[in-house]
């Protein structure tokens, strides 16, 4: 089974990088006519696509590179003891056992064999994207590290992979109607049970998720 990785530098399409490669600590701005940092992609429910039917896709970062999110329910089967196992990082006695039975997120195919961390802010990781002041983007180890050691974020959702976009490709996906959008909540996000996130996105706009499914099925 192939070992699952966290690198200090992961080059990604909509994170801003500095000079040496590493993410940088706030957004670049984009030149798109909006701004998608911060909110939920919903996919629509008449979407078919095996990876992206039925998610809610959270997003780090819309800039002129392109644009990073990392889908937020879709659990794999692994935990997080079972992540700290491969990455070979040894767990403090007595972590709460709702950390360590944690399932780990799917959160897109690209780099799906490496893990990526939405977290509040707080301690400051050698490669982390601040968000907003209620959410952070993780891609270093040493995140992992202090939860493993009992000091890591209050709360948090780890992934296997992120999802990406090239410059315009998630723009065109609305406009052919495959996303609904809206600012995303830290309380959906970090708080509900993963089955419940998907309405809760959609819920967030106003729209009953029955009526919305209906409409779907008739169009």
């Amino acid at each position: 089974m192939k070992k699952s990785k966290v690198d200090k530098t992961l080059p990604m399409p909509g994170m801003p990088h500095d000079h040496n490669g590493e993410p940088g600590s706030s957004s670049a701005p984009s030149s798109s006519t909006f701004n998608l940092a911060n909110h939920f992609l919903i996919a629509m429910p008449s979407m078919q696509d095996p990876i992206f039917g039925g998610t809610v896709v959270y997003i780090c970062e819309h800039n002129d590179n392109g644009v990073l999110g990392v889908v937020i329910n879709k659990p794999t089967d692994m935990t997080m003891e079972i992540l700290f196992e491969r990455i070979d990082l040894k767990l403090t006695e007595g972590l709460r056992t709702t950390v360590v039975n944690e399932p780990i997120m799917f959160g897109g195919p690209v780099q799906d064999d490496r893990g990526f961390v939405l977290h509040t802010p707080g301690a400051r990781y050698s490669s982390s994207l601040k968000v907003t002041d209620e959410v952070a983007f993780t891609t270093s180890i040493d995140v992992l590290e202090a939860v493993a050691a009992g000091d890591g974020p209050q709360r948090m959702l780890v992934s296997i992979g992120y999802a990406g976009w090239s410059p315009g490709q998630l723009e065109d996906e609305i406009c052919r109607n495959g996303w609904l959008t809206v600012g995303a909540d830290a309380h959906v996000l970090f708080d509900l049970p993963i089955e419940e996130r998907y309405n809760a996105a959609i819920k967030l706009l106003g729209i009953d998720p029955m009526m919305l499914a209906l409409e779907a099925g008739h169009a």
